[in-house]
Parts: C-alpha cells; structure tokens; sequence
C-alpha cells in the first residue's frame, strides 16, 4: 500500500489552480514554521499541475509563460514556495504513491509516477 499524499492548490484571479503534491505529515510541519525541513521531503516531486478547469478537471503541465504571469518567476523552488504559502491543502483520498485506482487492471501497470522516470523506470 503507498503512502497517502495531500494536494495544495492555489487559485489566480484568472481562474487558473496551480497544483502540488505534497506529503501531509512534512507539510504540516513545514506549515507550522518547521524551516529546518527541506522542501524535498515536503513535496512528493517537483512539478507543478496546472488546470483552467478546477481542482478535479483535467491537470497538465503549465508553460513557463503561465507561470511568470501568475508568480512572477518559473522557478520551480520559487513557484512551489509560493503555492505551499498561498495555497489550500485539500486531502487526496484517491491520491497514493505506486498504487493505481482503475478498475481494468489488464491494461497498463497503473502506477502512479511522481518522480518523473516515465513508463520504464517503474
């Protein structure tokens, strides 16, 4: 069974939601000041979701002209900083590291990559 992972999202006045995984525990306590915990043990990857279609709509990848416009920077450390401050924790019941939810289990392995290696490194 995975670990259970939380999604903060930020909302625009452009009605866009910037996305980022993160585990609720180091979260937490990076939320209640605890600056001695990296931000690579907070967020479960760096790369952030974007959608013009809510929280639960479909997510892509934003462009780095999304990003400039909306956080003045696309600087990934900068642009997640400013999600985990400005940002809503909403819980990701759904949401697990390596474990798939789909109900056909003959098509794919349905593993959730969050560490960016693609199909074949799972």
């Amino acid at each position: 069974m995975g670990r259970e992972l939380t999604k903060v999202v930020y909302k625009t006045d452009a009605n866009e939601d910037f996305i980022v995984i993160v585990n609720p525990a180091e979260f937490k306590k990076w939320k209640e000041g605890g600056t001695t915990v990296p931000l690579t043990e907070v967020v479960d990857s760096f790369q952030v979701l974007w959608s013009n279609q809510g929280a639960q709509g479909l997510l892509g990848t934003p462009s780095n002209q999304q990003l400039d416009n909306a956080f003045g920077t696309h600087k990934d450390v900068d642009v997640i900083t400013a999600i985990l401050q400005k940002g809503k924790e909403e819980t990701g019941k759904g949401i697990r590291s390596g474990e798939g939810t789909a109900t056909n289990l003959t098509k794919g392995s349905f593993a959730v990559d969050t560490k960016g290696k693609g199909s074949n490194g799972i």
